[in-house]
């Protein structure tokens, strides 16, 4: 197996989605990118989480070809692919269906940052696309989704290294990482976040973000250059 290694990242990344109850079913996927080779594993389409195996795992170059790996891969292939190829520092991408995600998804809102434990892992809201046209679900819609991911990114000027999430107008949430074990993290936080809010905002619909003092505050503390949460 010419690509053991990124295969069992790949399996791994997958089944933590599985363990974490972000995945239901056949819900959601998660690749490992290797910037050398320019593929990533990827989940194949449709294989239950409870009988998957690190061999099932579909090696993918960037422009969607099979390299290795006897299944289908995922149906979200072109959505990873794009991002890999937009934001060219991370090395692992995670796509889930979890339920407050995809609720605030399905809302078409985005996540305001209400309090520190949002501010301890984003400087900002999560972002939420707009809705794809008709025309680009009738296209290449898989890779129309990176796209709208992309731009929106471009638009908002956002770094996505330290913006590594976004959600989907009535789809769902993506998240990304340096590896795929990062990624499945920051989908496991995003969770998390979403979760939080909603119920912050429906027991307080009135509710504001929180000053730039405090976000930026909790935000630099873990991520800035003078970072100090944490062991050396």
């Amino acid at each position: 197996m010419k690509f053991k290694t990124l295969k069992e990242e790949a399996y791994i990344a997958n089944m933590e989605l599985y363990k974490r109850g972000l995945a239901l079913y056949t819900f959601g996927n998660a690749s490992a990118f290797d910037h050398n080779k320019a593929v990533f594993a990827i989940k194949p389409s449709g294989v239950p989480y409870e009988k998957m195996k690190p061999d099932d795992m579909v090696v993918v170059d960037l422009e969607n070809n099979v390299v290795e790996g006897s299944l289908r891969p995922s149906s979200d292939t072109k959505t990873h692919s794009r991002l890999y190829r937009s934001f060219p520092d991370i090395c692992g991408v995670c796509h889930t269906h979890s339920t407050y995600a995809t609720a605030w998804a399905q809302a078409k809102k985005e996540i305001l940052i209400l309090g520190t434990t949002h501010a301890d892992h984003l400087p900002c809201s999560v972002p939420c696309t707009e809705e794809l046209s008709e025309e680009m679900i009738n296209g290449d819609y898989e890779d129309n989704t990176g796209i709208a991911i992309s731009n929106l990114f471009k638009k908002l000027k956002l770094n996505p290294s330290h913006v590594p999430m976004v959600i989907v107008a009535s789809h769902g949430p993506f998240t990304w990482g340096e590896n795929a074990q990062k990624a499945v993290y920051n989908a496991v936080i995003l969770e998390e976040i979403a979760k939080i809010a909603f119920l912050s905002v429906s027991l307080n619909p009135s509710l504001e973000m929180i000053s730039d003092c405090l976000i930026k505050k909790h935000f630099e503390r873990k991520h800035g250059k003078n970072a100090y949460y944490g062991q050396k």
